[in-house]
This record gives structure tokens, C-alpha cells and sequence, in this order.
């Protein structure tokens, strides 16, 4: 059985306590303690996210919330409530000296992954949601997007299995969601989470 909501509650209590990656800039960010068999994993959050203290709180979190509001749930807030958000990172990873986030080490991706664990055995996902490639490496191989992006994909987590639909990510500076082949697997992805039995259910639950 998936947790109750007061042990999320105090799993994400003490995630917000954590002070493991000294470049990293917090407070860690978490989404709501939703317990929900959907899970949706971003890459790290940026200063705007630190600063509002929620997921995908600015320009990308738009255009992502905009994807989702096309196959039934038309709403940012009723998405909030109904998933749960996480990400590979849950500090902000700071500025490249030449302009841009930092992408995190491979060594803070590591010191961050047991938060996720402890999620994913929580809450025993049965979709999951990875936006972009550092997310989507968490729980498959990825070179190229164009390989991975416009399926469902089938695979085991903690000995269970759980369906797999990675998303580009949604930024702004990208134009891989807006030009093809990534417009036309953009929509493949969005067929494939709205066809989903938990996707059905929730939008059932409204």
C-alpha cells in the first residue's frame, strides 16, 4: 500500500532539512505531500523555484502545465494536487561562470537519489513522469531523446513495475519541443500519458 500523507509529511520534512551538497543553493524545493501513483521527476530547481518554493514555478513550468492542461487537466493547481513532484536535484545548482544553471555533478545527483528512493518506495508510482534528460537518465540509459521521447516505456523499480513516459524539458532556451521531430514525439508522449489508466482516473476523480 502507498503512504499515508503524514508519512510523507514527515519525509518531506526532513528533505527539507538537508544540507548534503555544499555548492548547492536551497532550501530544497518539494512539491505538495500528494499521494499519488502518478510521480513527475524534473531535473533541479532554479532560483525563481528557491525563491517561490514549489516546482516549475516560473516561464518553463508554464509551458509544461500547458502540455498537461491538452490532454484533460486544464488547470496548474488541480495538477499540483492530484502528482507528485520531485526532481533528480532538489537544490538549485547555481549559475555557470559563462551563463546558464550549472548541471549537477554525478556526485550530487548521487547524494540526492536516496530522497527519490524514499519516494518511490512511499509511494509505489505506477507512472512516471521524467522531464528532461538528466531525469529521464535516472531510470533509463538516454543519448539521444529522439530515441526515448513519444513512448511508454516499461520498467522495474524496487522489484516493481511501473510505466515509463519521458518529456523533453520544457525550457524556454530549448527548441526541441518545438520543432520536429520533437513537436510530433511531444504529442506521441502526451497520447501516451493521457491513454494511461492513472492519467484516466485522476481526471475521473476531478
Amino acid at each position: 500500500m502507498p503512504a499515508s500523507q503524514r508519512q510523507l509529511r514527515e519525509h518531506q520534512r526532513r528533505l527539507r532539512r538537508c544540507h548534503r551538497c555544499p555548492d548547492m543553493q536551497g532550501p530544497p524545493v518539494t512539491g505538495a505531500a500528494v499521494v499519488s501513483r502518478i510521480l513527475l521527476l524534473g531535473q533541479a530547481p532554479g532560483p525563481k523555484e528557491i525563491a517561490l518554493h514549489r516546482p516549475f514555478a516560473w516561464t518553463a513550468g508554464k509551458t509544461l502545465f500547458g502540455w498537461f492542461a491538452r490532454i484533460g487537466l486544464e488547470e496548474e493547481e488541480a495538477f499540483r494536487a492530484r502528482i507528485y513532484m520531485a526532481a533528480v536535484c532538489r537544490c538549485f545548482p547555481g549559475k555557470k561562470p559563462r551563463g546558464g544553471d550549472r548541471v549537477p555533478s554525478a556526485e550530487e545527483v548521487a547524494r540526492c537519489r536516496p530522497w527519490l528512493d524514499a519516494e518511490l518506495e512511499l509511494l509505489r508510482p505506477r507512472l512516471i513522469l521524467p522531464v528532461g534528460k538528466l531525469a529521464i537518465g535516472a531510470f533509463m540509459p538516454v543519448t539521444r531523446l529522439v530515441e526515448v521521447i513519444g513512448r511508454c516505456h516499461r520498467v522495474r523499480l524496487q522489484g516493481r513495475p511501473v510505466d515509463l513516459v519521458p518529456l523533453p524539458h520544457p525550457s524556454g532556451a530549448s527548441t526541441w519541443h518545438r520543432t520536429e521531430p520533437g513537436r510530433s514525439l511531444l504529442d506521441q508522449a502526451l497520447r501516451c500519458i493521457a491513454d494511461h489508466p492513472e492519467w484516466q482516473r485522476i481526471l475521473r476523480s476531478r
